[in-house]
């Protein structure tokens, strides 16, 4: 039983010495956002041009209408295409430190359920998770925002992860009450902008447009 436990730990310790260091180092640097940017100013240079063109009489009101739509729509389609912005080194770290104290904690309730003879019942092996203990982590995090609910970049958190989910109603929610940091943030705005087309069957009127239009401003 010693001998088992020795060489389990120096396997963990294996283990965590090669899922660290990766996290607790800062990430290189991503050009993602200077990318987006290029394409808001890009964006930005062509609704010029339409209005220029409106304003000169060489397009009308309905073709000037009809650009704009598609360029709103190729705006989205720009922010859909781009990777995700790497974790900070804050949230390395706290990763990190998560896998510190979970994979210990993890690798001793494994060794309580299968050192265990009983664990080879039929009965017990049917034990699954209920959908009352996932409703109460979700929960869980809900109530931390409810406790605190100027964390701005918490709100986005949770949007992002109902967007990823397709829960489209509650992301919607999540970004409105993220507040300034939606507000200052053109990538952002382009996200929350579609959210909301996706609840509008596509559509960009109303104020999934305004939004595409607050983005192309910042």
């Amino acid at each position: 039983m010693t001998a088992f436990i020795i060489v389990a730990a120096l396997l963990l310790a294996a283990a965590l010495a090669i899922l660290l260091p990766p996290l607790w180092r800062a990430p290189p640097p991503s050009g993602s956002a200077d990318r987006r940017e290029a394409n808001l100013a890009v964006f930005r240079d062509q609704l010029a041009e339409l209005d220029r063109e409106r304003d000169e009489g060489t397009l009308g009101e309905a073709d000037v209408a009809q650009a704009r739509a598609e360029l709103q729509r190729r705006l989205l389609d720009e922010v859909e295409a781009q990777p995700a912005a790497p974790a900070t080194r804050v949230g390395g770290r706290r990763t990190a430190l998560l896998l510190l104290l979970i994979i210990p904690l993890a690798a001793a309730a494994g060794y309580a359920l299968l050192g265990n003879p009983g664990a080879l019942d039929p009965l017990q092996r049917q034990a699954r998770i209920a959908p009352e203990q996932i409703d109460a982590m979700i929960g869980s995090l809900i109530e931390k925002l409810q406790k605190n609910p100027d964390d701005s970049k918490g709100w986005v958190m949770l949007a992002r992860s109902y967007k990823v989910l397709e829960r489209y109603p509650e992301a919607a929610d999540a970004y409105a009450r993220a507040g300034t940091l939606v507000d200052q943030d053109a990538g952002l705005l382009a996200d929350y902008a579609e959210v909301l087309s996706q609840l509008h069957g596509g559509s960009l009127q109303g104020k999934a447009g305004e939004l595409i239009a607050r983005a192309l401003k910042i």
